[in-house]
Formats: C-alpha cells, sequence, structure tokens
C-alpha cells in the first residue's frame, strides 16, 4: 500500500493528475502515520546518517571485533571501520576519522546522525559545529534506514568476513581492516 500510495503521489506530480477525495485521504493517512512512527525521508546528502555497531566475531589471538558502520540516509554512502569494544568512543571515531572529514571535503556539513541506544531505541543527534553533539530524542520506530544498516552489516558478513576468515588467519585488526577497505 505504501508503494501504491508513493507512486501515485509521484505520478500525479508529474502528470498534474486531479486525485479524488478517497485518494487524498489516503495520502495524508499514510503522510500522518509516517510521521507519527518517526520515520522521514532525506531531503539531501548529509541531511541525516544511520550508524550502527555490528558485532563480527571472536577472533583466536584478537579477540572480539566490531564494526561500525554509518549510511548517509539520501545517498547511500557508506562507511565501516572495525574496533575491539562496542562502546561510544569507536562510533565518535568512526564520524570524526572517515565520516566527517569526506562530507566536509565535498563542502557538505552533516546535519544529523541516526544511532541505536542499547536498548534498541533509536535516537537522533543533531551536529551543531564540530565535534559538538546534541542529542534529541526521537519518539516512535525510526524505521527508514535500519534496514540499510543492517543489510550492508549482513554483505560484509557474506561477501567479506566469510570469505576472508577461510583464505587468512587474521592477527590484528588492522590486517583485518585493510582488507576491508580493499
Amino acid at each position: 500500500m505504501k508503494k501504491r500510495l508513493k507512486a501515485l503521489e509521484a505520478k500525479s506530480a508529474q502528470e498534474g493528475l486531479v486525485l479524488t477525495e478517497a485518494q487524498l485521504a489516503a495520502l495524508e493517512r499514510a503522510r500522518l502515520e509516517k510521521e507519527t512512527s518517526g520515520e522521514f525521508e532525506s531531503e539531501c546528502p548529509s541531511y541525516c546518517g544511520a550508524q550502527d555497531p555490528f558485532y563480527v566475531g571472536t577472533l583466536k589471538g584478537v579477540g572480539r571485533v566490531y564494526q561500525q558502520t554509518f549510511v548517509d540516509t539520501y545517498s547511500k554512502v557508506a562507511f565501516a571501520k572495525l574496533y575491539d569494544r562496542k562502546t561510544p568512543l569507536p562510533a565518535a571515531d568512526l564520524l570524526n576519522d572517515r565520516v566527517l572529514p569526506f562530507f566536509d571535503g565535498h563542502g557538505i556539513p552533516l546535519a544529523r546522525v541516526l544511532t541505536v541506544r542499547q536498548s534498541g531505541a533509536p535516537r537522533v543527534r543533531a551536529l551543531s559545529g564540530r565535534g559538538e553533539h546534541r542529542q534529541y530524542p526521537h519518539a516512535g520506530q525510526v524505521t527508514t534506514d535500519q534496514g540499510h544498516r543492517g543489510a550492508i552489516a549482513q554483505d560484509h558478513a557474506q561477501r567479506v568476513y566469510r570469505v576472508a576468515f577461510r583464505r587468512k588467519v587474521y592477527e590484528s585488526i588492522p590486517a583485518l581492516q585493510e582488507d576491508l577497505d580493499t
């Protein structure tokens, strides 16, 4: 139904169709439902990025390995970096080391980052200046890009880690990060 309504809205905008009262009411209900559930659509690149940790596994001689993943919700540009723990520091490191320099290099400031709390509840952080974060609680369930982060984690598990672990014995996280980057 959501896809049908989105297609109807696009077609009416493109072809100038006149919609019936029932169609307009359905579009309005869908818009209100989307807002109350916390979903949003990105307006442009760097409007909002989604960040999430992913447990890679425990490597003999290395220990636990976690992947921090960041996805721009508009362009779907993604970044991934490996760490030995799942705390806020690696999350901030990924932003400061890879994400912010990438967007700054293109002259596009990153406005918001969607993260997930330990409880699984989503939250949005508005970035106001370099390194300064203000946290805003986000009502409802944000579902727009949880699927994208999960898809990237699954893709890395299938295409990178399972293949890499069969071919090579890793003795450090930087060695695994090098293969992940390539």
